[in-house]
């Protein structure tokens, strides 16, 4: 036999008194939903004059506008902003917490800029708070692993963070 001595399978037919499977679990949050069942904490960095800029404007955007980073934002979500410089481009240090807020669309767009230049973006309600230093709140979170090399986690540019670290933080910068 060319099925190597197998017999062929008979064809299933559906039966009037056939049960339909059990639904299996969905997950309710992956990359790019528009919905949530549970609120998530992530960490932008920008640098200081970028990210006034978005809070004048009520939104975020990350890595240079790539459009991973806010995909993975859902309604509810809260972000915290992080700049390690006062300007772009210029080396002064900044190395501070400067902006919080929460999500309150759905879905990305792409942001309206001159030239080629079209980032993605959301809308973000932004909370009162003030810029606050990150050296004393090192040893406290988390999400840092190694508090000799504190910065490391930052050269993502974008990340999540536990509720833990995200309440810490907010609580420093009201």
């Amino acid at each position: 036999m060319a099925n190597g001595g197998r017999l062929p399978r008979a064809p299933q037919e559906a039966s009037a008194h056939a049960v339909a499977p059990e639904p299996r679990a969905v997950l309710t949050r992956s990359i790019g939903s528009k919905t949530s069942t549970k609120e998530r904490y992530w960490i932008a960095v920008a640098s200081k004059d970028h990210v006034a800029n978005g809070v004048t404007q009520g939104i975020a955007q990350a890595n240079h506008g790539k459009r991973s980073p806010m995909k993975r934002l859902s309604r509810g979500d809260k972000i915290i902003y992080y700049s390690s410089k006062k300007t772009f481009g210029k080396p002064e240090p900044y190395q501070m917490f400067t902006a919080v807020g929460e999500v309150i669309d759905d879905e990305s767009h792409v942001g309206v800029m001159s030239g080629d230049f079209q980032p993605i973006r959301r809308n973000i309600r932004y909370f009162k708070a003030h810029d606050t230093p990150i050296a004393p709140l090192i040893d406290s979170l988390t999400f840092i692993k190694d508090k000799t090399k504190w910065g490391y986690m930052f050269r993502f540019g974008f990340f999540e963070i536990p509720k833990q670290d995200y309440e810490a933080i907010y609580k420093n910068m009201r």
